[in-house]
């Protein structure tokens, strides 16, 4: 344990709505820890990305707490406390489990029952007593061993303000090496993403793999192949968005990693890496990841020099077949929405530095769905400033989209002498029909 007079964390540092958070769980009596990244990242002297929070109240104790809070997991539940566009995490501390035996499955250790306190009534209580692994709660000291990496194992305990460490991580830090909590031939096994966060840190912080680290994910780099799909997406969003892409796929490269996650990287061009040193520079401007740096603009710095937006998957047939428009990418799902929006995108480009292009595309260019991504697809990777400072003028200086064509149009050569509809005007309501004549007052209709 490390008093606050020997470490330089300061709450100046961490994010006011975490500090919420973990004052609140202290208020009420539970312990409260900042945890994860965050604290190793303020001991490096960095601004951390995100904020989490373990604690040992329960999820649904942890609702009571907050009205702003959502219980998310099935396996795990975590709650997730909103303010606005930002999430704190936070967690309970989880128990430690066996580790697997070398060679033994899953099905072959002991199955443990995950019981936590739920509502007297409401959604979630019908996943109440589900059979898992490991989804047990326990002690701090369990917690910080159940996490990946050493450097990932430290806390900051805000009742004290002084820094726990259970794990070595402090030692690690000044090393500057990535070392696994327990055996990484075991810890790979249960789970294989974390041999890809292993070579985000070595690439973000500049550390070294523990030789260690370095065999197990030699064995076991086949197993990447298992692990889930999307979440390997997400994970590539990640490394995309953080400013060290370049530095990350190099490191994944060599530890061989990419060949299985996305074998078009396995020897990628010269272009692959320019491509990627563009999108650094640009996300190093900024304190955090810009909103415009959308996942079809991420995702477009890997593809687009690869030349494989166009490229039909095997097996796709005629233009009818729903893989017609996918993209094969190794074991990616990219999301249909992002294809389409960065093949908008690659079209749109080319007509923003074409000094011949007809002054009635010009006018609705600004106005279609994809020119924001356009515009920053031009400054980032386009080597054309005076063009991209043109196109945020006329963007300024034109908020609207011209008379008679809507806002959301994809197409700037629809004619535009077609009246829109006034959304104001209402229709006019048909009234019942008459009675007769015939028809007394008071009387039904014959």
């Amino acid at each position: 344990m490390v008093p606050r007079s020997e470490h330089p964390i300061s709450r100046r540092n961490i994010d006011p709505e975490a500090l919420k958070v973990l004052y609140r769980l202290h208020e009420y009596h539970y312990a409260a820890y900042l945890v994860g990244g965050s604290v190793r990242d303020l001991m490096l002297g960095r601004l951390p990305k995100d904020f989490d929070v373990a604690t040992d109240a329960h999820p649904y104790q942890i609702k009571k707490l907050f009205r702003n809070c959502w219980i998310i997991g099935r396996r795990f539940r975590l709650a997730h406390i909103k303010f606005g566009p930002k999430t704190i995490e936070v967690a309970t501390f989880r128990r430690i489990v066996p580790d697997l035996p070398l060679g033994a499955s899953v099905d072959e250790v002991p199955v443990i029952v995950a019981r936590s306190p739920e509502p007297e009534s409401g959604a979630g209580s019908g996943d109440l007593g589900m059979l898992h692994r490991d989804n047990t709660f326990g002690t701090p000291e369990e917690d910080a061993f159940r996490r990946d990496f050493t450097i990932n194992g430290l806390f900051y305990d805000i009742s004290t303000f002084s820094v726990i460490d259970y794990v070595g991580g402090l030692n690690d830090l000044e090393r500057r090496v990535v070392r696994s909590i327990g055996d990484p031939r075991v810890r790979f096994v249960e789970d294989p993403v974390r041999m890809l966060r292993a070579a985000v840190m070595v690439a973000r912080l500049g550390f070294d793999l523990d030789p260690l680290v370095t065999e197990a994910i030699a064995i076991h780099r086949g197993l990447m192949a298992q692990a889930s799909p999307a979440r390997l997406l997400e994970e590539y969003y990640k490394i995309l968005r953080s400013g060290y892409a370049e530095a990350t796929f190099r490191a994944l490269g060599r530890l061989r990693l990419l060949e299985i996650i996305t074998p078009e990287l396995k020897t990628p061009p010269d272009a692959v890496w320019d491509s990627l040193a563009r999108l650094d520079r640009y996300r190093l401007r900024f304190q955090s990841a810009p909103p415009e740096l959308t996942n079809a603009a991420l995702i477009g710095s890997l593809l687009a020099p690869l030349d494989v937006l166009n490229r039909r998957p095997r097996g796709a047939g005629d233009d009818d077949d729903p893989r017609a428009d996918r993209v094969s990418f190794g074991m990616l799902p990219i999301a249909r929405r992002d294809l389409e929006r960065l093949r908008q995108t690659m079209q749109i480009v080319p007509r923003l530095t074409d000094p011949n292009v007809l002054p009635r595309v010009v006018r609705g260019l600004p106005h279609r769905p994809a020119f924001a991504d356009a515009l920053l697809w031009l400054e980032i990777f386009g080597d054309a400033p005076d063009a991209v400072e043109h196109w945020k003028q006329v963007r300024l200086q034109r908020p609207h989209p011209p008379s008679g064509q809507p806002a959301d149009s994809d197409d700037p050569d629809a004619p535009a002498d077609k009246p829109l509809a006034d959304p104001r005007r209402r229709r006019r309501r048909r009234r019942g029909r008459r009675r007769g004549r015939g028809e007394g007052q008071g009387q039904p209709p014959a």
